[in-house]
């Protein structure tokens, strides 16, 4: 967890797992980078949430593999779920709901989180069918802000198809979106400012 700048209420907080997908950030805001994964993920932003001072909102940014062909570009997330987690079955087992979805001030497609690197076409096609978009740590985000009543508003790049290929497809194209996204936080500051 690195973070950079000073928390404040009246300003977002940017959140960003990997310092490649930030490498091209220019901001006032404060950066934090969680790391790889819901626990990284959930324990940073928790972490700098629970010291006491509040953003105004979180900007959760990020690259995703997308599950279905031909879905690409910068989405603003509607909905997150958990692949790697199952409610109803611990529904039934507990009578209680745990990790159920959560939706987010987008109106975009919905976003599948898990710890797993997704690659295997076999599990693309069934998380397809639930979700459009699959990442590594936004559940976690939006998670950790709705614990704290922060509103959050949630940015993917996709970079890859989540497929065969996404392992070195990432890699190619992770700088390429670290500056579409970069793009995209300069034209929100820039309309936040108006």
């Amino acid at each position: 967890m690195i973070l950079t700048g000073t928390v404040a209420p009246d300003r977002p907080l940017i959140v960003v797992a990997l310092a490649e997908e930030a490498a091209h950030l220019d901001t006032p805001y404060p950066v934090l980078l969680t790391g790889v994964g819901k626990v990284s993920a959930a324990l940073a932003v928790a972490r700098v949430l629970g010291a006491g001072v509040l953003p105004r909102e979180i900007v959760n940014l990020g690259t995703a593999g997308a599950l279905r062909s031909g879905l690409g570009g910068l989405h603003e997330i509607s909905r997150v779920v958990q692949h790697d987690f199952h409610t109803a079955t611990i529904q039934a087992v507990t009578g209680y709901t745990f990790g159920g979805p959560l939706d987010l001030l987008g109106v975009g497609p919905v976003l599948a989180t898990g710890d797993v690197f997704v690659s295997d076409p076999v599990l693309r096609t069934a998380l397809a069918e639930h979700a459009d978009l699959v990442d590594m740590e936004g559940y976690a985000v939006a998670a950790a802000a709705a614990a704290y009543g922060v509103p959050l508003r949630m940015v993917k790049q996709v970079s890859d198809e989540a497929d065969g290929e996404a392992v070195t497809g990432w890699a190619e194209a992770v700088d390429h979106c670290a500056r579409l996204l970069a793009g995209w936080l300069a034209e929100w500051q820039s309309d936040a400012v108006r």
